[in-house]
């Protein structure tokens, strides 16, 4: 196996970090430790002593979860409201139902979201934050921009693994040091931070669902691998923890329901492969050349930024939490079962 779990949990930052492989040899890692504001002061609700959520909720990041994610609150009767910066996509949501709020999210002001139908239900953030820097500029402006007669009772927001950073192939929970290791994972750590602040100031709910690598139908390499991409080999690929779009879609839903007392959840399937295994599958199920593999020490010259970000961490994400709190029961628990339904719906 190219990559081992160790036994406990605590991880100590370092600038550098060595992987034995199974052949013996040590490779050497650099990882970005980016500067952290002081830690916040968490709000902790009692779920299950509050008044619950009524059946509605606004969707900000109406992309693909988004769109899985409003199929189940309409199956279940919810009103249900979604953003779109796009004129062009309000008749397309009209018609499954939902009421289109227009605007940007780069420049919303609390003038247009005033008519926003949040007062008592849900929101749902799934949008990213910008493509660069250190900062959720969004999620930020949208909460400083919400009306205390127009609150929603709780925001369910998707984050990232990536703000653990690199934890050496070992087991992270929920309570496990929040260190990010690139601006990817900063972004997200920051506006983790926002959401918890604003919660704490106007006494809002919320549930911070950390999420592993997301596939599913239409989020395959298939493109990449047919231009012939490349990928680290197996003794040198860290672990890869995944989620199947539509069992993250089960979880914001159940998220928005939940009762129990805790806060923050990770999101993945439990049983972690590695990159190279990943793409390896999806190759041979699609009818694609498996991708030629790499080692490490020409990965900076074949391989693509994005990819090198994704390969600088190692960790194995404990899903206990959810699986036990939120009562999911995943349809796809090993990314062999998610890949395979997918090839048998002629979706790869």
């Amino acid at each position: 196996m190219p990559w081992r779990m160790a036994a406990s949990s605590t991880l100590s930052p370092s600038p550098s970090t060595s992987k034995t492989t199974p052949e013996g040899s040590t490779v050497t890692l650099n990882v970005i430790v980016l500067p952290l504001p002081a830690p916040k002061r968490i709000i902790v609700h009692d779920f299950a002593t509050e008044k619950k959520p009524v059946n509605k909720a606004t969707i900000i990041g109406y992309g693909d979860i988004g769109a899985r994610v409003a199929r189940r609150c309409l199956a279940e009767g919810w009103q249900l409201a979604a953003l779109t910066r796009s004129p062009g996509r309000v008749g397309e949501l009209q018609a499954q139902g939902i009421r289109a709020l227009t605007g940007d999210l780069d420049t919303l002001d609390a003038e247009q979201m005033a008519g926003w139908p949040l007062a008592g239900g849900t929101l749902f953030w799934f949008a990213p934050p910008p493509a660069a820097g250190l900062q959720d500029s969004r999620i930020a402006r949208v909460l400083a921009s919400l009306s205390r007669t127009n609150l929603p009772q709780r925001i369910v927001l998707i984050s990232t693994t990536a703000v653990y950073g690199d934890a050496q192939g070992q087991l992270i929970d929920e309570q496990a040091p929040l260190q990010p290791g690139t601006e990817r994972g900063q972004r997200r750590l920051d506006a983790e931070q926002h959401l918890v602040e604003a919660c704490e100031r106007l006494a809002m709910e919320y549930v911070i669902l950390r999420v592993a690598g997301i596939y599913g139908p239409g989020r395959l390499p298939l493109e990449r691998l047919a231009r012939g991409m490349a990928v680290l080999t197996a003794a040198d690929s860290p672990a890869a923890n995944r989620i199947h779009a539509d069992d993250l879609a089960d979880i914001c839903f159940a998220a928005a329901q939940y009762r129990g007392s805790h806060h923050v959840f990770n999101v993945s399937d439990g049983h972690p492969t590695t990159m190279c295994d990943y793409f390896c599958r999806v190759a041979r199920l699609a009818g694609l050349p498996e991708p030629e593999q790499v080692p490490r020490s020409e990965a900076k010259q074949r391989l693509s930024p994005g990819l090198l970000d994704f390969l600088q961490e190692s960790k194995v994400i404990a899903n206990r939490l959810m699986l036990e709190e939120l009562g999911v029961r995943l349809r796809y628990p090993h990314l062999e079962q998610g890949l395979a339904a997918m090839a048998g719906e002629g979706e790869i």
